[in-house]
């Protein structure tokens, strides 16, 4: 719970009793690999936190995972098209390995919403760092080269090169996993 915490006072340091009443909400889940905590055809009810491990958010196009992103300790996550909408989910999210979360339902982040206006700008600000994520990652798709890409990943994000699978890689820069192989080869001079 102290991760969450930290996280929450990162973006507003809060009160005891703000702090109290809020993280009272969260609750605690272990996730084993590969489980999916969100899938397709589903109501996504619940805003998560990762305290530990990570995860892996894909969609399916033909019959292949596309990965949008990964989810590591310290981030917050849901499918934010569906949980807003309140639509099924079109996506997956899938524990990459062992993990923890800590997961609030929909009406009771709203709760801590209306009890203090500091935690509504958390929230604010956690969906705007989500936004921007998505921004930041359609413009490296759009305006780097693929070893570019994979340039910056290996700077930013370079755990997860031993935590996902390298096709989880491969297809979360653009790339099939030959074309992964070609610039790691490339890049080290074989």
């Amino acid at each position: 719970m102290q991760n969450l915490i930290d996280k929450i006072n990162s973006y507003i340091p809060l009160g005891e009793e703000e702090l109290s009443f809020c993280t009272q909400f969260y609750k605690s889940r272990e996730v084993a690999k590969g489980e999916l905590i969100i899938q397709p055809g589903n109501h996504v009810r619940h805003w998560h936190f990762v305290d530990q491990g990570c995860f892996c958010f894909y969609f399916l196009k033909d019959g292949k995972e596309k990965v949008i992103e990964f989810f590591t300790e310290g981030d917050f996550f849901t499918d934010i098209y569906a949980y807003l909408q309140e639509t099924p989910s079109n996506s997956f999210v899938k524990a990459t390995e062992d993990s923890r979360v800590y997961s609030a339902s929909k009406e009771d982040v709203q709760k801590t919403f209306d009890f203090s206006h500091k935690m509504e700008r958390i929230g604010r600000l956690t969906m705007q760092d989500t936004v921007l994520e998505t921004f930041r990652r359609i413009a490296h798709l759009n305006n780097y080269s693929n070893e570019e890409r994979y340039l910056k990943l290996l700077e930013k994000r370079p755990s997860l090169f031993q935590r996902v699978p390298q096709y989880m890689i491969a297809s979360y820069l653009g790339l099939t996993p030959v074309g992964l192989s070609k610039i790691r080869r490339r890049l080290s001079g074989g």
